[in-house]
């Protein structure tokens, strides 16, 4: 089934139409699709037994609900703490170079 015939279904629906053949040939006529009729036959008989509304809002929270942050690993621990030494060593040396600096001029 087309993509097509299922956004125009749910077009027809959003709009408070009824999903009807008529209707959905319309929709796909005007959107530039040459309707199949067998297909608008199906996807009719198909939507008559579901819930579409239920399936629109379970669709949603579904697309919705964010990924879970991955947790920190004990490498990325470990590359952390080496880069918190790497900036005090490099702290450390700026400071004793800005004080043998002190000493020339003070």
């Amino acid at each position: 089934m087309g993509m097509e015939y299922i956004y125009a279904a749910l077009m027809l629906h959003e709009v408070k139409n009824k999903v009807e053949e008529s209707d959905l040939e319309q929709v796909l006529k005007a959107a530039g699709v040459e309707p199949d009729p067998a297909r608008i036959k199906q996807l009719v008989s198909n939507l008559s037994s579901l819930n579409i509304d239920e399936i629109v809002s379970q669709a949603a929270v579904t697309t919705t609900a964010p990924a879970p942050a991955p947790a920190p690993t004990e490498e990325s621990k470990a590359e952390e703490k080496k880069e918190e030494k790497k900036e005090e060593k490099e702290k450390e040396e700026e400071e004793a170079a800005l004080a043998g600096l002190g000493a020339l001029f003070g």
